[in-house]
Order: structure tokens, then C-alpha cells, then sequence
């Protein structure tokens, strides 16, 4: 079983949370507010193309706007096997962590 890298997990759980509303803006503005990690938009092209490639997300097209350039917003929404992926994750975490007390750093 192959699981998802941090990455792709943060991606895919922006992209469920934001729903509708997932498209390349959001999706930056959600990671770096939630996570603290700052995608160039270059980088999270890559990311979320290599997602659909994986058949996690899929991509829709907006019609163009001429305040976009002529260009439209591609929005992305997970795909069966992209939430599949994510409850893989969180069943891993919880085992892993399942039994671990609290942790805190103490005085020594």
C-alpha cells in the first residue's frame, strides 16, 4: 500500500475542506493559513496536475472571463480514490499514534 506524501495529503484535504470553492487561490491561501507552507503557483500547478494524474483530483475548466484573460479558473474536487488516499492517511496516524501518551517536553 502506497500512502500519500505530506504534501499531497495537506493538497487534498484543502481541496475537500474548500469544496467547491477549490481552485489554484484558494487552495494557496488555505495551505499557508492552515499549514504555514507557502506554494508558489508554479509549484502547486505541478502538485495538482500530478494529483489528477494519480486520479485523486479531478479538474474542471470555468468558462473564460476577459478579467482573467480569456483564461479560466480550473477548480479541482477529490475524486473516490483521492478521499480512499486520505482515509488511508488518517487510519495510519491513528494506529501510529494509538497508545502514546501525551507528549510534553518536562523539566528533565
Amino acid at each position: 500500500m502506497k500512502y500519500l506524501s505530506r504534501n499531497d495529503e495537506i493538497l487534498l484535504l484543502s481541496i475537500w475542506r474548500l469544496q467547491d470553492a477549490a481552485y489554484g487561490v484558494t487552495i494557496r491561501q488555505d495551505v499557508l493559513e492552515r499549514a504555514g507552507k507557502k506554494f508558489t503557483f508554479g509549484a502547486l500547478w505541478v502538485s495538482l496536475d500530478n494529483l489528477a494524474k494519480k486520479g485523486y483530483v479531478t479538474k474542471t475548466v470555468a468558462d473564460p472571463t476577459p478579467t482573467r484573460g480569456g483564461r479560466g479558473k480550473i477548480y479541482y474536487r477529490l475524486t473516490p480514490d483521492g478521499l480512499r488516499a486520505l482515509q488511508q492517511v488518517r487510519n495510519l496516524q491513528q494506529t501510529l499514534w494509538a497508545g502514546i501518551p501525551q507528549l510534553s517536553l518536562g523539566s528533565g
